[in-house]
């Protein structure tokens, strides 16, 4: 199943994509901490099996917006792809890094994005982000973890690299939170149908060849993932984990930096892709 939400900002309808037939999934209510935490996926698999759901068409050009609706937290995990922490200098991190974004730096996935004021190094990440579907806390095994799981999305965890790194004061938000800087969609694909251990995920600027790797890359898996944090913090229905990017990105010091006309574009098989063009502050 593929929950995505179609409409302009903030008048998004959310829809339910089930066995190929797209429906009206508004009988639910929108995709936001109430929809996981009451099941709702589950119930409108119900509905689509009893022919209580209304099947709708949409235009090609309707806007995509972020498939998820008011996340209470977006987690991130830093340096999850050995060959991403080697060319930011690193070492690969014995357990995962931690770093949060607020979350109006949700956006669709197709959105411009206004590049931070005073910026000069922003950079794009394509990731695998993980929708939490129920409450999880002091999970006692990656089995269990993995049980918290609701589904899967495709993100862009934007970053700024000279707030995130050289006036941070030693932690890393800084360069995460500037509005728009979390492209999340087009979909959210329902973690019974999509399998995180091996996809490939890809990148470009412009139309060049950026990031391409797969998930099987990373150093921990997003089961491990969900239950390291769930020793430290209580993981909410609805909230949003990146899991981290792979090689290819700006602060590598092969590519330029992120400016103004810049289009970027983002991909990982079975969770489509994004396209944002890029315009400096003062426009």
């Amino acid at each position: 199943m593929k929950l995505l939400r179609r409409g302009e900002l903030g008048y998004e309808t959310p829809l339910a994509e089930i066995d190929g037939t797209l429906y009206d999934a508004s009988p639910i209510g929108d995709f936001d901490p109430s929809f996981w935490a009451t099941g709702g996926a589950q119930q409108l698999k119900k509905l689509a099996e009893k022919g209580r759901l209304t099947p709708v068409k949409i235009d090609d050009n309707v806007r995509y917006g972020s498939p998820v609706a008011r996340a209470s937290a977006v987690i991130c995990i830093g340096q999850n792809y050995a060959a991403h922490a080697a060319e930011s200098g690193a070492e690969p991190p014995q357990s995962p890094i931690v770093f949060l974004k607020t979350p109006n730096t949700i956006a669709g996935p197709n959105d411009i994005v206004t590049i931070a004021r005073g910026s000069q190094k922003t950079d794009w990440e394509v990731e695998l982000g993980i929708i939490i579907g129920s409450a999880a806390s002091y999970c006692d095994s990656v089995e269990e973890a993995a049980q918290h799981i609701g589904g899967y999305v495709l993100a862009n965890d934007l970053s700024e690299r000279a707030f995130q790194l050289e006036i941070s004061g030693g932690q890393w938000s800084k360069g995460k939170c500037s509005p728009g800087y979390m492209p999340l969609g087009p979909w959210i694909v329902s973690a019974d149908e999509f399998d995180p251990e091996d996809a490939r995920l890809r990148s470009w600027v412009n139309g060049e060849p950026r990031q391409d790797s797969r998930t099987a890359d990373m150093i921990f898996n997003c089961a491990e993932i969900v239950h390291d944090l769930s020793q430290y913090m209580q993981l909410e229905p609805g909230d949003v984990i990146s899991t981290g990017t792979p090689q290819g990105v700006a602060v590598s010091g092969r590519f330029p930096y992120l400016k103004s006309g810049d289009v970027v574009e983002v991909e990982i098989e079975g969770l489509g892709r994004q396209r944002q063009t890029y315009r400096a502050w003062e426009e």
